[in-house]
């Protein structure tokens, strides 16, 4: 495995598709997270990682892994190590070049 890039140490836990680990889908689109109280997670911002399943993201089954074993399984995900925190990124193919923008924010409903 090439330098670790991340400001996440290797075992900071982080939300995959269940896919990507069961049956070798590839990764498609990542999620850096702004808003993160994860006190585990001194640099805040807690990381996603989506297969290229098309289902919404409440349909899939996710589990919890180390941002390391994401990297173990497909290291052009270390491109993303700067991808700064409210951003995403995705590709269209696991042999394409990730592309990055802003995430949008979401919307709240203070009424709840």
């Amino acid at each position: 495995m090439e330098e670790w890039k991340f400001a996440d140490p290797p075992n900071v836990a982080v939300l995959s598709d269940k896919s990507i680990f069961k049956s070798d889908d590839w990764i498609a689109y990542v999620v850096h997270e702004a808003d993160d109280d994860d006190a585990c997670n001194d640099e805040g911002g807690s990381w996603q990682f989506h297969s290229s399943d098309t289902r919404d993201w409440d349909q899939r089954e996710i589990m919890l892994v180390g941002l390391q074993e994401v990297v173990r399984r497909d290291e052009s995900i270390l491109a993303l190590a700067d991808l700064p925190k409210g951003w995403r990124a995705w590709r269209s193919s696991k042999s394409s070049p990730w592309q990055r923008a802003k995430s949008l924010p979401v919307p709240s409903n203070d009424n709840e």
